[in-house]
């Protein structure tokens, strides 16, 4: 269905909905048929205004895509959820046409849903008008604002102030593939009951006990969950944050997915003591560079590893390995049996970096599918359980990470390995330290990586406002204040103990958090982006014509009107806001345009001799957009890249790979590029499912 055809259908089935709920009826509905006549109505509005501006995005939304084959970037996706929310109203407006003269007819029920979509499309009409902003005050191609006019800012302070309570009721995950929906509606329940339940007991166990009892109510009133969901979101801090991504992490809850994943015969926890070493450079194999033991914060201690093997191989079992096994609570993580046969070495090792915000989770999270790429490839992976924030902030993760590479590198006849081939993969944070460890080796001048494959990686972890990011006011999993906390920590800004939670302190803790996340701007990295792509700079007139028509300058101010902050919206448009508004302050920080921070801020000498990098991302990923750009620097300084972009997923969906057949096609496309890497070959192209945008 084209959008002409879209919108056509939207308009006939609110109109003749409203005409018939407006004749009257069943005197016992009248409230809820005088909202579906509301509903509708208001729908048609924000459609009619909605139109336009779709069919213009439609038009240039191409000009930021990586190359032809690869149509994706923020508007693009953009575009793709209010299509796709249109489509679900039309999809329930239909229902409701079918229905509503039966006597099973559930009249409150339905407007309840038709309400929740005009909501969503309301919230989303305002996210493409700051869209239009973007391109208005953006360079050609680039996808992130580049300057401190103050896009940016309000970006981030019209997500502190805006609605977001309907995104997380009855619209959760509408905009995913419907398979992964149930997920995240689990996902969202278990967080507001686990929310209610936070501080009541010492351990995370207790907590989801209770929370186990208390979540029914938030499974049957979908508005209740969108409001908890919000206020969740805008008030508790990283520690919160902690606590729940790591309840995978508990005994019960691991030995249940241990029991339901691939069986391995090594999965072994290791501590690795903290010494010194030397490795040969890779220009001079008679000189050598000493890699030191990671130092910064904490001070040094043992670096915590995993070792994954579907066969056993020679060394896995030696003496000197086991010597460094650490326990897990009696969990067995070597499985032999009375005749075992041991492999030879793998010519192969693929090293791993988990996700998890720079905050919270280990490679424990990351085993069901790190045992499965185990047998599929055939080799042995080596997953670093690097010390998490706010605790251990920049750079300790990164000194881990690159000593636990070199470490491997120097005892790879421990891991069942020959030494030959490594490839590093990670996904989210992981997906930035793979990166970055690169650049530290290439700094060290040791031995590079054959490839990197990086899964939604986060390469900017600057406030800066791009298309993409918008998203991140209706992402379950990846809410802007959120993301805020876990870069905040990473940055050392976010507090290491754990803050009382007042519930009435809304205002003071929306301001403390969003205002860390603002923290950078006034450091002014604003010309980082004008070296970017300098092919941009000359733009066809043709180009910068067809932006124009669709880009739109701040709106005036009325008349006799003085405002705090300039209207971001046109006159006689206003989103729906929230409760929970604050004020934000503007802070500084050095530590986000660190280039072993902020790899897409990185000089092009730095970038150039990486390996090449396999970039897999999510088109309705909010750091999307970090995908993008980057692929495109890096193809700027001629550096071997490639970028698959995922439909229908959200981020982090490795973690959900065992959930569904999408996520597992998706996690797929990862295996094949790392094995790419390993046979030095094309990575083959995903079977093409469906278009990105059908517009």
């Amino acid at each position: 269905m084209d959008t002409k055809a879209v919108f056509a259908a939207l308009y006939s089935v609110c109109e003749e909905n409203a005409t018939f709920f407006s004749a009257g009826g069943k005197v016992s509905q009248a409230d809820s048929a005088k909202r579906l006549v509301e509903s509708m109505k208001l729908i048609q509005e924000h459609a009619r205004s909605l139109e336009p501006v779709i069919s213009g995005f439609a038009a240039i939304y191409h000009h930021f895509d990586f190359d032809p084959l690869i149509p994706a970037n923020g508007y693009r996706s953009l575009v793709k959820v209010v299509r796709c929310c249109l489509l679900h109203i039309i999809h329930k407006g239909r229902y409701i046409a079918a229905n509503r003269r039966s006597i099973f007819f559930r009249a409150a029920h339905n407007a309840g849903e038709m309400e929740a979509y005009c909501s969503a499309l309301c919230q989303l009409r305002a996210l493409l008008y700051l869209a239009q902003r973007m391109l208005h005050d953006n360079s050609h191609g680039n996808l992130f604002f580049q300057d401190e006019s103050g896009l940016s800012e309000s970006f981030i302070r019209e997500y502190a102030s805006m609605h977001k309570g309907c995104f997380y009721g009855r619209c959760l995950g509408f905009q995913f593939t419907p398979a992964i929906r149930p997920c995240l509606q689990t996902i969202a329940i278990g967080l507001v009951a686990f929310g209610e339940n936070y501080k009541r007991h010492q351990s995370g166990i207790g907590v989801a006990a209770s929370s186990f009892f208390t979540s029914g109510k938030y499974a049957i009133d979908p508005e209740l969950r969108g409001t908890e969901f919000e206020r969740i979101t805008q008030n508790l801090d990283v520690h919160f944050w902690k606590t729940f991504w790591n309840i995978t992490e508990t005994e019960v809850l691991s030995s249940l997915a241990s029991m339901t994943s691939t069986q391995v015969k090594v999965n072994r926890a290791l501590s690795v003591p903290p010494v010194a070493f030397d490795l040969p450079l890779a220009a001079n194999h008679r000189a050598s560079a000493t890699i030191a033991p990671p130092s910064a914060h904490i001070g040094i201690a043992p670096i915590q590893m995993r070792l994954i093997s579907y066969d056993l191989r020679e060394g896995q079992d030696s003496e000197t390995l086991l010597s460094m096994s650490r326990s897990e609570g009696g969990a067995i993580s070597l499985s032999l049996g009375l005749k075992t046969k041991r492999l030879p070495s793998s010519p192969f090792l693929l090293i791993h970096f988990h996700g998890g915000g720079f905050v919270a989770q280990t490679s424990k999270s990351h085993e069901p599918y790190l045992k499965s790429w185990s047998q599929d490839l055939g080799v042995p992976i080596l997953s670093v359980d690097y010390s998490l924030a706010p605790e251990a902030p920049f750079p300790r993760a990164l000194e881990e990470c690159f000593y636990a590479y070199c470490w491997a590198l120097r005892n790879h006849h421990l891991l069942g390995w020959t030494g030959e081939k490594v490839c590093l993969a990670g996904d989210s944070a992981g997906g930035n330290l793979c990166v970055t460890t690169c650049m530290r080796a290439a700094a060290f001048g040791v031995r590079m990586p054959d490839g990197v494959v990086a899964a939604y990686p986060a390469t900017l972890l600057t406030a800066y406002a791009s298309p993409s990011r918008l998203l991140t006011l209706m992402d379950p999993l990846l809410p802007l204040s959120v993301l805020s906390r876990c870069l905040s920590a990473y940055a050392g800004s976010e507090p290491q103990t754990e803050k009382q939670v007042e519930r009435v302190s809304t205002l003071s803790l929306v301001k403390r958090d969003t205002a860390l996340f603002l923290r950078d701007f006034r450091q002014g990295a604003s010309n980082w982006i004008h070296s970017l792509l300098d092919s941009n700079r000359e733009t066809d007139p043709n180009i910068s014509r067809d932006l124009s028509s669709v880009a739109i300058p701040p709106p005036a101010a009325e008349e006799g009107i003085e405002l705090q902050h300039p209207r971001e919206f046109p006159l006689g448009f206003e989103p729906l806001r929230s409760d929970q508004f604050a004020e934000m302050k503007l802070q500084s920080s050095p530590v986000f345009k660190d280039p072993f921070c902020s790899p897409l801020l990185a000089p092009d000498s730095m970038l150039k001799g990486l390996p090449p990098i396999h970039i897999v991302a999510c088109a309705l990923d909010p750091m999307l957009d970090d995908s993008v750009m980057f692929a495109k620097r890096l193809r700027s300084v001629d550096q071997p890249v490639t970028l698959c972009v995922v439909d229908d997923l959200p981020h982090g969906f490795l973690s959900l790979s065992q959930l569904s057949k999408e996520t597992k096609e998706a996690a797929n496309v990862c295996v094949e590029r790392i094995r790419a890497v390993f046979l030095q070959d094309t990575p083959p192209e995903p079977r093409k499912k469906k278009a990105l945008v059908h517009i």
